[in-house]
């Protein structure tokens, strides 16, 4: 069983999409991480910042899921980061309403000493300094560095970001935002440059088109499940991430081949993830359930064929 540490946010998530919207409801990078990669034999806890008004059914939730959150800071007459948005017809494009850092704006990560010798690392989409920072807390190298990141630090933040990403073995970020970091159209030449930064692999989600994953000359893609249903994609990437992460810390293989069978367990879990609002379907997800949607996937990709 290996060790992961996640750092990231906890949140309220207000979210409209064309099938219902909710008032504030559990969300944050961090949360749905979690809950993902407790899916895996894992000891894992989460460094992150809330207020006094984040319900302690919450935090209860974290705890019933195996996760330490002693390390979780809990600011006095605080008021925990609110994102609220409202998706568009194909749910792949959205509108951000609200965005209120509250005690995210003054967050310093402190890593406990019992997780300093982490064996993965999941850095959640935050500032990039603060990303770094926890970077320089680790006493041990960890076996690996998963960074996620976004198009805001890219034009807010670019050269904290490039200094960080010098530092991290793996990075997850969308197509576009591929794009954006290298200004290349073809996600084929995006990665290699990616990979000139400094990550040794790069994966690149493409919502309800799967994921690429490339390392060196290597390409991967895994598929993302057609579903009958899709609520909400808020918590998607980074449950795919905390699938991603949950799977390598409990294996103890960094391997290209073995990244691959991450990928698609991070797929999978991302595909319950989209059936209902926030961190709903999540909360109650089975092992059972995980298993024969694994066997879908299987059944997806997989095929015979004759070569003379």
């Amino acid at each position: 069983m290996g060790k992961l540490l996640i750092v990231g946010t906890l949140a309220f998530d207000a979210i409209e999409t064309p099938f219902g919207k909710t008032d504030k409801i559990l969300g944050g990078a961090a949360t749905f991480i979690g809950l993902a990669a407790s899916q895996f034999n894992v000891d894992s806890a989460i460094v992150s910042v809330v207020g006094d008004d984040f319900p302690q059914e919450y935090l209860d939730l974290l705890i019933s899921k195996n996760i330490d959150i002693s390390s979780l800071e809990i600011v006095e007459n605080g008021k925990t980061f609110f994102w609220s948005g409202k998706y568009h017809n194909d749910l792949n494009t959205r509108d951000t309403l609200v965005t209120e850092l509250n005690v995210l704006a003054d967050f310093k990560p402190v890593v406990p000493n019992n997780y300093k010798d982490a064996d993965v690392v999941m850095l959640g989409n935050l500032h990039p300094s603060t990303q770094m920072s926890v970077i320089e807390q680790m006493e041990t190298k960890p076996k690996l560095i998963v960074l996620d990141t976004m198009n805001y630090w890219m034009d807010n933040a670019l050269e904290e970001l490039l200094h960080v990403i010098k530092y991290i073995d793996v990075i997850t970020i969308n197509d576009e935002e591929a794009r954006q970091l290298t200004n290349e159209y073809s996600l084929v030449k995006a990665a290699a440059k990616i990979q000139k930064m400094g990550p040794k692999y790069v994966v690149i989600k493409k919502g309800e088109h799967g994921a690429l994953l490339f390392h060196k000359d290597n390409i991967f893609f895994a598929p993302a499940l057609p579903l009958e249903e899709v609520f909400d994609p808020t918590g998607a990437g980074d449950t795919f991430a905390g699938g991603f992460v949950g799977y390598l810390a409990e294996t103890e293989n960094i391997s290209f081949n073995n990244l691959k069978n991450a990928i698609i367990h991070g797929s999978n879990l991302a595909s319950f993830c989209v059936e209902r609002f926030g961190t709903e379907r999540l909360e109650s997800l089975g092992s059972k359930e995980i298993k024969q949607r694994l066997l879908q996937f299987k059944e997806l990709t997989q095929f015979d064929i004759e070569l003379e």
